[in-house]
């Protein structure tokens, strides 16, 4: 599964949280991950959706397929 097909959603954290970026990734519950920059944080989205996705196939669960379509 391309970690590219699943839409990310970048956010400044607050100065209070840290700083930095967090990145969501909406289809998958509970995936997300962080950065310093919104690209740094891009990046570690996509090493994160494969984790989400390789635990998933470890546990025998749906994997959900991205809403949207690359382009």
């Amino acid at each position: 599964m391309n970690p590219h097909a699943y839409e990310v959603d970048i956010r400044p954290l607050a100065e209070a949280d840290g700083g930095g970026f967090v990145a969501i990734v909406p289809d998958l519950p509970g995936c997300r991950s962080d950065g310093e920059t919104p690209h740094e944080a891009l990046t570690n989205a996509y090493d994160a959706v494969l984790s989400w996705i390789e635990a998933a196939e470890a546990l025998g669960r749906e994997i959900p397929a991205p809403r949207r379509v690359p382009a």
